[in-house]
């Protein structure tokens, strides 16, 4: 009887690490909190191609959009920790939800596993072409001269933060409109059912080469390097400053060699100066970081939004 449970424990040492090397052994998910033609599905499909090619097994995009990415977010928090579910996610469910809700479904830091940031996402302020308003100051005055006149659309904590960041540093009052996904939103601008909106360059930037949208600035410190020529709010209002990041994360409790597999191949693609170009072209600003740096930078990250989150007055619901 001895030598059988000796025997039993060995095949089973043996058995753990054999299961491990052979992930993946199916296809894995990748489930984006927005919905499809936002930023960070572009971005998401774009890297799931990627990762299929270097992991050898098809990763299948999953959008699971609403409530700035608390549906997403629960739903990975609880699934298996296997590796089979990636999270290509933002600051808003990361950094600013904790302080824009009182009570969340999952916890940001316990329930997922940092894997790699991906890059940075730039924002600008963008007008419909009706709106006689040409540069950020004509904009913040012609605001100031018509308050509670001028609709924003917000879907995502971004464009919510940023909108009302404008409103306490100007001294104006524009009027959220929120909405479930950024295309639809970005829709209604363009209709001129809103007249402003803080929007991701991704999304933003098919309407303004189409002249149905007008660019006024980036959010951002300074200019971006894919909007040399965009002046960046600052310019105009000393100390705005708002970037959103992306990045991908596990469950907590995946295993770590196949967490070190993932963030290898993440790391590798980003690395190619093709794939760099290739998200530049969607307006997407690729700045990876390693795990245990991505792990650092979303604590800080929290803090941070958080600052944002009072400086703007909003009140969490």
């Amino acid at each position: 009887m001895r030598w059988l449970l000796l025997l039993l424990g060995c095949t089973l040492v043996a058995s753990g690490p054999a299961r491990a090397a052979e992930w993946p052994e199916k296809p894995i998910r990748l489930v984006i909190p927005f919905a499809p033609g936002s930023a960070t599905d572009t971005a998401g499909r774009l890297l799931a191609q990627e990762l299929a090619a270097e992991l050898k097994q098809a990763v299948v995009v999953e959008n699971k959009a609403g409530a700035n990415g608390q549906i997403a977010a629960v739903a990975v928090a609880a699934s298996a920790p296997d590796g089979y579910t990636l999270f290509m996610t933002t600051n808003s469910t990361h950094s600013a939800n904790p302080q824009l809700y009182r009570q969340l479904g999952y916890d940001p830091v316990k329930d997922f596993a940092p894997i790699a940031r991906v890059g940075l996402l730039p924002f600008v302020l963008v007008v419909n072409p009706g709106l006689p308003v040409k540069t950020t100051t004509e904009f913040l005055a012609y605001a100031r001269a018509h308050p509670g006149e001028l609709s924003y659309g917000t879907a995502s904590t971004a464009s919510l933060v940023g909108a009302e960041t404008l409103n306490v540093m100007a001294g104006i009052e524009l009027v959220r409109v929120p909405y479930k996904s950024s295309p639809q939103a970005i829709l209604d601008l363009s209709a001129g059912r809103l007249l402003v909106m803080v929007a991701d360059f991704t999304t933003a930037m098919p309407h303004v080469k189409a002249g149905k949208l007008r660019i006024l600035a980036v959010t951002t410190a300074g200019r971006s390097a894919l909007l040399q020529d965009v002046p960046s709010i600052a310019e105009t209002l000393p100390g705005f400053d708002m970037t959103s990041w992306n990045g991908l994360f596990v469950r907590a409790g995946t295993p770590a060699d196949i967490r070190s597999r993932i963030e290898k191949a993440t790391l590798k693609v980003l690395a190619d100066p093709a794939i760099r170009r290739r998200f530049g072209e969607i307006g997407f600003e690729i700045a990876p970081l390693d795990a245990a740096q991505f792990e650092r930078f979303v604590r800080g990250e929290i803090a941070h939004w958080g600052k944002l989150v009072r400086a703007a007055n909003i009140q969490p619901e």
